[in-house]
C-alpha cells in the first residue's frame, strides 16, 4: 500500500524533472501502480469546437481576415491552393494570436497534402514535443492521434529510419499512455522494441522504453533499460530521474535514494529539490 501511494503522489518526480527538460509538467503519471480497470476513461477532445470557440474570441477584424483566408481557394490547383491557405491560417494563429495548438493543427494539415517526409517529420516532431507538455488529457490524446497519423506517413517513404519509428513509439507511451491508456503504453513499448532488437545501442529507444515500463508498472525491465541509458549517458537527468522513479516502483528503497539524490545535485533547483525530499520521505 505505501508503495501505491509513493507512485500515486503528485506528479511524480520524473514527471517534476520535466519542468526543467520542457518548460512545465506534463500529466500526472498517476497511471504506476494502479490496474487498468480502476482508471477513468479519457475524455475525446472536441477539435471543432474548440476552433469555434477560438474564432469567436477574435476580434470582427480578424474574423473577417480568416474568412477572406478561407474563400481564396478558387477553381485551378486546388491541392497548392490549399496548402498555401494551411500555411497562411498556421502563420496566423502562431504570430498574430499565439494560439500555438491551432499553429500545429494547420501546419500539420500542410504537411499531409505536401506529403514529402521533410514537412511530415517537422509536424509530427512540433506535436510530439508538445503533447509532451500537454496537460490536458483529451487533448494530449488528440495530439498524440495527429503526430501518430504523421510519422506512419513519414516512415511510409522512408521506412528503414528509426529515428522516426523510436518518435512513433514515443508518441503511443507519451500521447494516450501518459493519459492513461495501458494498451497504447503497450503499443508503443511493441513499435520501440523493433528498434533496439536490431539496435540496442539506441539510447532514445531505450529511453522511451524505460518510461514505459515506470508507467506500465514494469519497474524491474524499466530499471534495467534506464541503466543502460544513465551508463551510457550519465548526464542525461531524465533518465536519471525516471531510474529513481522505477526503483521507488519496485521496492528497491537503496536505489531509490541514491537516484533521487544524484537528480537533486544535476538538477539544483529549489522546487525540484523539495519535490524530492518528500518522496524521499515517503520511502523512508
Amino acid at each position: 500500500m505505501k508503495k501505491q501511494q509513493l507512485i500515486l503522489t503528485g506528479a511524480g518526480i520524473a514527471l517534476i524533472a520535466s519542468l526543467f527538460f520542457f518548460g512545465k509538467t506534463v500529466a500526472k503519471k498517476e497511471v504506476a501502480g494502479v490496474s487498468s480497470t480502476t482508471l477513468p476513461v479519457i475524455p475525446l477532445f472536441n477539435w471543432n469546437n474548440y476552433v469555434q470557440v477560438a474564432r469567436q474570441k477574435l476580434p470582427v477584424y480578424q474574423q473577417n481576415y480568416l474568412n477572406n483566408l478561407e474563400n481564396s481557394v478558387k477553381r485551378g490547383d486546388v491541392k497548392d491552393q490549399q496548402i498555401k491557405l494551411n500555411n497562411q491560417l498556421a502563420s496566423f494563429w502562431k504570430d498574430s494570436v499565439k494560439q500555438n495548438d491551432l499553429y500545429l493543427f494547420y501546419t500539420a494539415e500542410a504537411a499531409k497534402l505536401v506529403n514529402s517526409e521533410k514537412n511530415l517529420t517537422f509536424a509530427a516532431r512540433l506535436i510530439l514535443k508538445d503533447l509532451r507538455n500537454e496537460e490536458d488529457n483529451a487533448k494530449r490524446s488528440w495530439k498524440s492521434e495527429q503526430a501518430i497519423a504523421l510519422f506512419e506517413k513519414a516512415i511510409e517513404l522512408d521506412t528503414n529510419n528509426d529515428s522516426l519509428k523510436v518518435e512513433l513509439g514515443s508518441c503511443y507511451v507519451f500521447g494516450k499512455g501518459m493519459a492513461g491508456d495501458a494498451q497504447s503504453t503497450m503499443k508503443g513499448i511493441q513499435q520501440l522494441l523493433q528498434v533496439v532488437k536490431r539496435d540496442s545501442t539506441n539510447m532514445q529507444a531505450q529511453l522511451v522504453l524505460g518510461i514505459g515500463g515506470v508507467i506500465s508498472t514494469q519497474y524491474e525491465k524499466a530499471a534495467e533499460r534506464l541503466q543502460t541509458v544513465v551508463k551510457n549517458e550519465p548526464n542525461n537527468i531524465e533518465a536519471i530521474s525516471w531510474l529513481a522513479d522505477a526503483y521507488a516502483g519496485k521496492g528497491d528503497k537503496p536505489n531509490a535514494l541514491k537516484w533521487y539524490e544524484i537528480s537533486k545535485r544535476m538538477i539544483n533547483n529549489p522546487a525540484y529539490t523539495k519535490e524530492v525530499n518528500e518522496r524521499i520521505k515517503m520511502l523512508k
